[in-house]
């Protein structure tokens, strides 16, 4: 599967395939971005496609990729199981929950629980 959009929950997604190229880089968001003008209001990028430096919340990778998603009000869904990540980062799961409760970032476990949110926030 290549990334595709799709209509859920009433909103245009573009669904990140989960084996396509990682997200390593500033310029790969941006690649991510560049494809939502197609008219995507939500990126759903697939945890495994994250960089480890994502999760390192040091690097600051984290943060560039979602202020580049904020700065171009595309909403950026986190999709697939943080547990592994949160269990050993209790900053991780502070920016989780904070990303979770604002209306830009979300992570979430599964693609049914993105629609319950676009569902929640429309």
């Amino acid at each position: 599967m290549a990334d595709e959009m799709a209509e859920r929950a009433g909103t245009p997604v573009l669904v990140c395939d989960p084996d396509g190229p990682p997200i390593a880089t500033e310029a790969d968001a941006l690649d991510l971005i560049g494809a939502a003008f197609l008219g995507a209001e939500v990126v759903a990028v697939p945890v495994r496609r994250l960089d480890e430096r994502f999760f390192a919340l040091g690097s600051r990778f984290a943060g560039e990729i979602m202020q580049k998603f904020v700065n171009y009000r595309i909403r950026l869904a986190i999709v697939g199981d943080l547990s592994g990540h949160l269990a050993t980062s209790s900053a991780l799961r502070a920016l989780v929950a904070e990303s979770n409760a604002g209306g830009h970032v979300w992570f979430v476990p599964d693609l049914d629980a993105l629609d319950a949110r676009l569902r929640a926030s429309a």
